[in-house]
């Protein structure tokens, strides 16, 4: 029993000084990054940034420190990919946007959006403020609001404490309900994504999965596409203008 006790308690440890030892790694490569990007080493800032993002993961943080460096160096398409894939993470990020926005006004295609519904776009605007999991806390805490709400309206002695309660409650559900509806919104873009970077320095899209294909416009390196299907080594794409056409998988980058 007492060797059993002894196993597990060796065992935890281990574990915890596993753990503080990659959580000290991971900063100290954060910090070598950040000093060969103040250094202007941006070749050697972007290599040790993707290796932190392979070993642990997803980080909106790194995706946004890894896209200055590509801009910095020069890689226009890759400092997209990265910022929108760091937005994905952080969509109500300001700093993201702007980079995003700084590094599309270098590329050579200019896509406008078609234009949305206000409501559409008020919609949109909102759901961007956070991401899925802040949505989701909020919802939670929202939702404890509520069960309080609807003791006080039960329980209380006073009728202005229960019109409080009633009107509190209210409130909080439509915040649960609206709070669990964006998470759920951007969780499906993290899990499905469809949009993506042009990586190829020029690409012809035609209007069938063919080379033999009427040609219908080109796109030039980091524009971004939408994919809408796929048929062997061709994804069918849309713009953000409507445009639609086939051009070869190879030339783009998923976000």
């Amino acid at each position: 029993m007492k060797t059993s006790l002894y196993i597990k308690r060796i065992v935890c440890f281990l574990f915890i000084q596993a753990l503080a030892w990659n959580v000290y790694a991971q900063d100290t490569m954060i910090k070598e990054a950040e000093t060969a990007y103040a250094q202007e080493n941006y070749a050697k800032a972007i290599e040790l940034y993707e290796e932190i993002l392979k070993d642990n993961g997803a980080s909106a943080e790194i995706y946004y420190n890894l896209g200055n460096a590509y801009y910095k160096d020069g890689g226009v398409a890759s400092a997209i990919l990265n910022y929108e894939r760091a937005l994905l993470l952080d969509p109500g990020d300001a700093d993201i946007r702007f980079n995003l926005q700084m590094a599309r006004m270098r590329t050579v295609d200019k896509i406008e959006p078609l234009g949305e519904f206000f409501l559409v776009r008020w919609y949109d605007n909102i759901q961007n403020m956070g991401s899925a999991n802040s949505w989701a806390i909020l919802g939670i805490v929202s939702f404890l609001l509520f069960i309080f709400s609807l003791l006080l309206f039960f329980f209380s002695r006073w009728i202005r404490m229960k019109k409080v309660g009633f009107y509190l409650g209210i409130v909080c559900l439509l915040v649960v309900i609206f709070a669990n509806i964006f998470a759920k919104n951007q969780k499906s873009e993290i899990v499905n994504r469809t949009s993506a970077i042009v990586f190829s320095p020029t690409v012809t899209v035609k209007s069938s999965p063919d080379a033999s294909g009427t040609d219908l416009f080109i796109l030039h390196e980091g524009t971004k596409v939408f994919v809408k299907s796929s048929l062997g080594a061709w994804n069918e794409i849309e713009l953000e203008d409507g445009n639609v056409g086939w051009m070869p998988g190879k030339d783009i980058e998923i976000i």
